[in-house]
């Protein structure tokens, strides 16, 4: 862990982030590795890098805040590396939410901010309730249809208890376009049900699936809040919509998807012990499977975290070498 992040660290100095940016960009794509979400993760580096090599992304810059109403934020991320500008979004509205009790930033012109859930969690565990939404390019499939037309569109919601917080993130696809992109790089199969081929057939190639489309989950109730959260975000943000949508998957293309965070204090009298409660009250309901204990959102990242602290994370030898090749390159 120690080699892996100042080696990435390096490569964005070197790419031209202040220390400060790289080490806050790593940390987010190291924590995902850690929670098993690949995805997210480390192979997510070298297109970010190679952005900036070609001037779609800034990495010195913080983005600039409007405050549009007393409790509204605009933030310009002026394309920059998208946890920085999240960051710097989220510090000024979780503030004002402690005024307030609630504060909303729409985030124009950032690029990609990683696992949503980072965000969430960070913000459940100091007291105060966050959604966070995000959209992406036109990567699923409406229900019935062939094409990608709608963006994954990943909601996360963190809730404080009086234990570790409530941590819900989620993608209203199937699965994230980065898992198919880890699929293919250890070469595995996907599994049925997740994608089309770029003739818009089933498959479980995660190659053929990487120029088709992504299923909606949950059938049309998932299709159905992909494209209201597309449409909600687009909204508040001014952003583009489904393939008008630029810049989270290539190197080239100037990112233009939009993202939202709602801040709001949580209540008090009791409410984080009672939550905490009910949570163990369905961690208790008896399982349908021998051997798979009832568990919340949240709950698996974190053992899983644990598990990874202790081990480490293991990452394709392809993905290790694009970064260390990009280290090296640069200096």
């Amino acid at each position: 862990m120690g080699e892996a992040r100042q080696v990435c660290i390096r490569a964005l100095e070197l790419a031209g982030a202040p220390t400060d940016h790289a080490a806050t960009q790593t940390d987010l794509l190291l924590e995902a590795e850690l929670r098993g979400r690949a995805s997210h993760g480390l192979l997510r580096l070298p297109r970010i890098i190679e952005r900036i090599h070609n001037g779609v992304a800034d990495p010195k810059t913080r983005g600039t805040a409007v405050w549009r109403s007393p409790a509204f934020l605009d933030m310009d991320g002026e394309r920059g590396l998208g946890p920085v500008i999240a960051l710097a979004a989220l510090e000024q509205i979780r503030e004002r939410a402690r005024e307030t009790g609630i504060a909303i930033a729409a985030v124009s012109n950032n690029n990609h901010i990683g696992m949503l859930a980072l965000y969430a969690e960070s913000a459940a565990r100091e007291g105060q309730i966050l959604l966070a939404l995000s959209t992406s390019e036109a990567l699923v499939h409406p229900w019935g249809g062939r094409q990608a037309l709608i963006g994954t569109n990943p909601i996360a919601i963190g809730v404080p208890t009086a234990d570790e917080p409530f941590v819900l993130d989620m993608a209203t696809s199937q699965v994230a376009m980065g898992k198919i992109h880890d699929y293919a790089n250890h070469g595995r199969p996907l599994e049925p049900g997740w994608a089309l081929d770029g003739a818009g057939n089933p498959t479980t190639d995660a190659e053929a699936a990487k120029a088709g489309a992504l299923a909606p989950f949950g059938e049309a109730k998932g299709y159905a809040l992909g494209l209201a959260f597309e449409v909600l975000v687009a909204s508040l943000t001014a952003s583009a919509l489904g393939n008008a949508v630029k810049g989270t998957l290539d190197s080239r293309e100037i990112c233009n998807k939009g993202d939202v965070f709602i801040a709001i204090e949580a209540g008090s009298g009791g409410i984080a012990s009672r939550v905490t409660s009910y949570l163990d009250d369905i961690r208790a309901c008896p399982a349908l499977l021998p051997g798979r204990p009832v568990a919340v959102p949240g709950d698996r990242a974190r053992t899983e975290r644990r598990l990874r602290l202790d081990a480490g994370i293991e990452l394709a030898d392809e993905v290790w070498r694009r970064i260390l090749d990009l280290a090296q390159c640069a200096a």
